[in-house]
């Protein structure tokens, strides 16, 4: 699932392509929203919220997209070819006189009022990425949870919006902290939430995700699917298995770590 950095930069490319022009074509290939059209209407902005992005336009109505695992978006100059797959996974289409945007393989497609845009991200913490950003809450809340593992609470979006498993593992690696730590136990929690936060800040730009500071293939990240390799700080192997089988295993995410640089409880191992 894309880290709320590509959707951030998703949602501001479309957003300098589609706002405040009128758009002329329409097309959902959805059945939900196969007789839905916004032809004729202004696009007033496009912004991110966590994972998600919002559409809204003059007519107060908002288009709500999310990636998840497999959804994307791309631009499009007027007959230019579109390759972003076949056009059967072609889920949305919306053109201006300058662009060509094209939802492909979207699972979430949704129209709604603007006004009820707290129905689909009323339920998310503070965004990362977002101008409203706030520490504070993003802490009070990971805070309720004293007894959860680190890791899977940095995942929740319902503490804070937009981290994914690649800013999740490269942040605790940084922090030295194991993802199996209880958030009680952590010794300094914004430092962790701040780490974070620089580290999307960062790579917000581009799509390149680079927590190391080098953008050479294969020396981005520190332990992020880099399994079996020796750590680039003191040599142990990295090394990984997955958090939340147990209590939601539908939820389960890989975690890497070296057990080396890492401090906590984990698989296989004593707590040190």
């Amino acid at each position: 699932m894309p880290e709320g950095d590509t959707v951030w930069l998703a949602a501001r490319r479309l957003h300098d392509a589609l706002a405040t022009r009128v758009l002329v074509r329409s097309e959902f290939r959805v059945p939900q929203l196969s007789t839905a059209s916004l032809a004729g209407q202004t696009v007033v902005d496009v912004v991110s919220r966590g994972k998600h992005i919002l559409l809204r336009t003059d007519a107060g109505l908002t288009l709500h997209t999310h990636f998840r695992m497999d959804g994307s978006w791309h631009l499009y100059r007027p007959g230019t070819r579109w390759s972003g797959g076949p056009d059967w996974q072609i889920r949305l289409l919306l053109s201006n006189s300058e662009w060509d945007a094209v939802g492909y393989r979207m699972p979430v497609i949704e129209l709604l009022p603007s006004r009820e845009e707290q129905q689909v991200v009323g339920h998310l913490g503070p965004d990362l990425l977002g101008s409203d950003w706030d520490e504070d809450e993003a802490l009070r809340r990971l805070a309720t949870g004293p007894a959860r593992e680190l890791g899977a609470a940095l995942l929740d979006q319902r503490n804070l919006a937009g981290i994914g498993n690649l800013y999740k593992a490269e942040t605790l690696f940084l922090s030295g902290l194991t993802p199996w730590i209880p958030v009680a136990d952590v010794p300094d929690l914004p430092a962790v939430v701040r780490r974070a936060h620089r580290l999307m800040l960062a790579n917000k730009e581009h799509w390149h995700q680079s927590t190391t500071g080098s953008l050479r293939r294969g020396e981005e990240q520190w332990v992020f699917e880099r399994t079996g390799r020796p750590c680039r700080r003191c040599g142990t192997r990295i090394r990984q298995a997955m958090q939340g089988e147990a209590d939601h295993p539908d939820q389960a995410r890989v975690c890497y770590w070296c057990p080396q640089c890492q401090a906590g409880p984990a698989p296989g191992l004593d707590s040190r």
